[in-house]
C-alpha cells in the first residue's frame, strides 16, 4: 500500500515539484526523483500495452472459437449426411443381392435355374478340359408326379418338389450343382468325375433317399407319401461336348431307363 501512494505521489506533478522543493538542492534526491518517475512511466506503458494485447488476443480466440464452432456443426451435418448416404447403400447393395439371388434361383425350391446351372456347367467343361477329368449330368424325372397333382393338388404337389429339391442338396458334394429343369424335373452336375461307377452309386443313392416317404402337409393333415424317380446319366465328354448335348443326351437315357423299368440309365 505504501508502494501504491509513492506512485501515485510520484505520478502527480505538482506533488512531485513540492517534492524536489522540499527536497531542496539535493541533486542526487532529484535525479532518482526523476528516473523513478521515468521508470513508472515506461511501467505504465507496459502494463498498458499488456491490456492492450491481451484484449486484441481475447478478440482472436473468441473469433478462433467462432470459427471452431461453425466448423464443428458443419462437420457434424456432413457426418449426419454420410450416414444417410452410407445406409441407403448398404440397402441398395442389399437388394442388389436380393434381386440377383432370385435372378438366378428357382423361386419354388431355392435351387439354382437353369441359367445359373448353365453357367457352372461352363465352368465346369473349362475346369475338366484343363485338369483332363470327367464331369457327369444326372437327368431325374419324377414318377407318376401328375398323379399327385391331380389327386392332392397343387399345393401338395409344389410341398413335394421342395422336400425332393432339399433331399437332393443334402445328398450331392459342396462342389455339385442340383438345379429345377423345369416342372418336376430336376439336372445334377457332378465334377471331378473318375470313374462311371461312381456316378451309378451316386445316381443309386439319390434315387433311394428321394423314395423315402415323405411328410406333407395339407390344411390340417399331414400327407406320408412315397415319390420315386428316374435318372438318365450323360458324361463329359463322351456323350457331349456342350451343355445342350449334354442335357439331350442325359434326357435321352432316363427315358430310356423309364422303357427299361430301370432306375438309371447311363448314355451309351
Amino acid at each position: 500500500m505504501e508502494a501504491d501512494s509513492n506512485a501515485k505521489l510520484l505520478e502527480n506533478p505538482a506533488q512531485r515539484k513540492s517534492l524536489i522543493k522540499m527536497l531542496g538542492q539535493n541533486e542526487q534526491a532529484r535525479v532518482l526523483v526523476e528516473e523513478s518517475v521515468e521508470e513508472l512511466s515506461l511501467v505504465n506503458a507496459g502494463i498498458k500495452n499488456v491490456l492492450e494485447m491481451s484484449e486484441a488476443v481475447e478478440v482472436k480466440v473468441q473469433e478462433a472459437s467462432d470459427k471452431l464452432a461453425v466448423a464443428n456443426l458443419a462437420l457434424k451435418d456432413e457426418i449426419e449426411d454420410r450416414c444417410v448416404l452410407e445406409n441407403k447403400l448398404a440397402a441398395v447393395t442389399e437388394q442388389g443381392r436380393i434381386d440377383l439371388d432370385a435372378a438366378l434361383h428357382d423361386p419354388l425350391t431355392g435351387l439354382p435355374n437353369r441359367a445359373l446351372f448353365l453357367d457352372r456347367l461352363e465352368h465346369g467343361f473349362q475346369h475338366a478340359r484343363r485338369c483332363g477329368r470327367g464331369l457327369a449330368l444326372l437327368f431325374l424325372d419324377l414318377d407318376d408326379f401328375k398323379i399327385i397333382n391331380d389327386k392332392f393338388g397343387h399345393d401338395v404337389g409344389d410341398g413335394v418338389l421342395r422336400m425332393v429339391a432339399e433331399r437332393l442338396n443334402e445328398n450331392i458334394r459342396g462342389e455339385d450343382t442340383a438345379s429345377r429343369h423345369g416342372g418336376d424335373e430336376f439336372v445334377i452336375l457332378i465334377t471331378e468325375v473318375r470313374d462311371e461307377t461312381d456316378i451309378s452309386s451316386i445316381a443309386e443313392k439319390i434315387i433311394n433317399k428321394i423314395q423315402a416317404p415323405l411328410n406333407i402337409n395339407a390344411g390340417d393333415l399331414t400327407l406320408s407319401l412315397c415319390v420315386k424317380a428316374t435318372i438318365g446319366i450323360s458324361i463329359f465328354p463322351k456323350d457331349g461336348a456342350t451343355a445342350d448335348a449334354l442335357v439331350k443326351s442325359a434326357d435321352t437315357a432316363m427315358y430310356e431307363a423309364k422303357r427299361n423299368k430301370s432306375k438309371y440309365f447311363v448314355a451309351q
